[in-house]
């Protein structure tokens, strides 16, 4: 059986690897981003099985099946709590929790290839719009309060900012950014997937895998090439804030709420 390795870390990924090797699987890949798995499946044949991490370097992983229609089955090797996972469980999609046990993915394999033999195909492909209300079942789990501020270390000093202060939280040389209404941009101790969960998608939107903007700092929106936007935010200097071209129509919608 061939199968797909899809993990950021590195280490956790040659772990699993060893470990779907002992159990006499083909690993066709490892891979550690959205961009990487996009490519790859986009260009060679679907393995039977993808080992799926959630939380990707660039991303999270359910972005993949707005680019590519997966013939698959899914694993999922989550860190998630326990609510989360009823999102998979709801989808019967089996999943891991790391750090991923031996026997336990010895189980999930053995759950698939009952399943497999027993329907002939692929016993849990699911389609791209299942794999967007999952998206929002994890962003949003029940009784999540939002964060209503941040804090940046400033030399020796903690600065303290309220979330309506902040215009965007960018990504910038791996590091995570807010940007405020002066011009100021402080480094923060967070990646650019955890501020997905911490802010109210109300008022908070990504807009790309580098950009997080707040509705009320949005200044213009104008027409970009290949159907994409650009959004100005007259305190944001450091690069041009470009909606995806496959994000514009949630952006477009987000902006009627």
């Amino acid at each position: 059986m061939n199968v797909l390795i899809i993990e950021d870390e590195k280490p956790a990924a040659r772990r699993l690897q060893r470990m779907a090797e002992k159990l006499d699987l083909t690993v066709a890949a490892v891979l550690h981003s959205v961009a990487e798995s996009i490519a790859h499946l986009s260009s060679q044949p679907h393995p039977d099985l993808i080992f799926l991490d959630i939380q990707l370097s660039d991303g999270l992983s359910f972005e993949i099946f707005e680019q590519v229609s997966v013939k698959s089955s899914i694993i999922f090797t989550t860190a998630y709590d326990e609510y989360a996972l009823q999102a998979f469980k709801l989808n019967s999609i089996d999943y891991l929790l790391k750090p991923i046990d031996q026997d336990e993915l010895v189980t999930a394999v053995d759950k698939f290839k009952s399943r497999f033999r027993e329907s002939g195909t692929n016993p849990n492909t699911l389609p791209a719009s299942i794999m967007q209300q999952m998206a929002q079942m994890l962003s949003n789990p029940a009784g999540q309060q939002y964060r209503d501020r941040f804090t940046a270390r400033v030399g020796e000093h903690i600065k303290i900012f309220a979330v309506d202060e902040v215009q965007l939280f960018f990504s910038e040389n791996k590091g995570t950014y807010l940007n405020v209404a002066n011009g100021r941009n402080y480094l923060l101790d967070y990646k650019m997937e955890e501020m997905e969960q911490l802010l109210d998608p109300n008022k908070f939107h990504r807009i790309s895998r580098q950009a997080i903007v707040h509705v009320n700092a949005i200044n213009d929106i104008i027409a970009y090439t290949n159907s994409r936007l650009k959004v100005k935010i007259d305190s944001f200097k450091t690069y041009d804030l470009i909606v995806s071209r496959e994000r514009v129509k949630d952006f477009k919608k987000w902006l009627e709420r």
